[in-house]
């Protein structure tokens, strides 16, 4: 009975994500472009966050499955490779120069290589990855918590933000990037993954480094990320609603 409720929660959210990505994706941009529209449609994104917050608790974790679950095709959205020189030659070089920075509203701005963050303890979870199109793949994360990473840099009182930058664009040369309220960074669930399956990422699923984001819809599961900035307000990032596709019309929070 649990599990049939989830499901049906999980089919009512993705209905209010269509609904609310119907007016960009059907090419309404004289609304989304508009000065008010936007305004609304936040207010009403963070009416469904409130209301989702209130009847699910912060440190709920979203279901773990066993070996026996695991998908035997996990598919790889969106971007399969960044496609620009700088990630083709940390691909030559197997990523050992690759960095994570931290910076921002924090008392330690941080970097860590990928050989770094997997000497930190990690965390390795058996959980659905649900994508908006439709589908649904179980796979084995491997990664370090991204708690354990805040502790470190130590956020101040003002940051309420992480916003994750990645080093894929679009072809019209915009990065992506995604984001999360602070304090959803220190579920226990929510990590940075280096492995997928027992085996390092590969590029079409966002090697060396990707966001897993258990309770959040596919497109929140940030790949490539370089960089993560504490912010006070998502306003002056990317398009200003959190996120790539958040930009296109699509939810900011998007729990299931």
């Amino acid at each position: 009975m649990k599990h049939e409720r989830a499901i049906e929660r999980r089919r009512f959210l993705k209905g209010t994500l269509g609904a609310a990505s119907l007016v960009a994706l059907s090419g309404c941009d004289n609304l989304t472009q508009s000065s008010w529209f936007p305004a609304i449609l936040s207010k009403a994104e963070r009416w469904t966050e409130a209301a989702q917050r209130a009847v699910t608790p912060r440190d709920a974790l979203a279901k773990e499955y066993g070996e026996d679950d695991i998908s035997k095709s996990f598919p790889a959205n969106g971007n399969i490779d960044p496609g620009t020189e700088q990630y083709a030659e940390h691909v030559a070089q197997n990523f050992s120069d690759w960095t994570l920075e931290v910076i921002g509203l924090v008392r330690v701005p941080r970097s860590w290589s990928v050989a770094a963050l997997k000497e930190l303890p990690s965390r390795t979870q058996i959980t659905r990855h649900d994508c908006v199109e439709g589908w649904s793949a179980i796979g084995k994360w491997t990664g370090v918590p991204i708690g354990d990473v805040m502790h470190q840099v130590e956020p101040l009182p003002n940051a309420r933000y992480a916003v994750f930058h990645c080093a894929d664009v679009d072809d019209e040369g915009i990065a992506y990037y995604e984001s999360m309220a602070l304090a959803d960074c220190y579920h226990p669930q929510t990590i940075l993954a280096y492995e997928l399956n027992g085996q390092p990422l590969d590029i079409p699923h966002g090697a060396p480094l990707r966001l897993r984001f258990e309770r959040q819809l596919g497109y929140k599961q940030a790949k490539y990320v370089m960089k993560i900035e504490l912010v006070e307000s998502l306003a002056g990032i990317g398009g200003g609603r959190g996120g790539y596709w958040e930009d296109q019309g699509y939810e900011w929070y998007a729990g299931i």
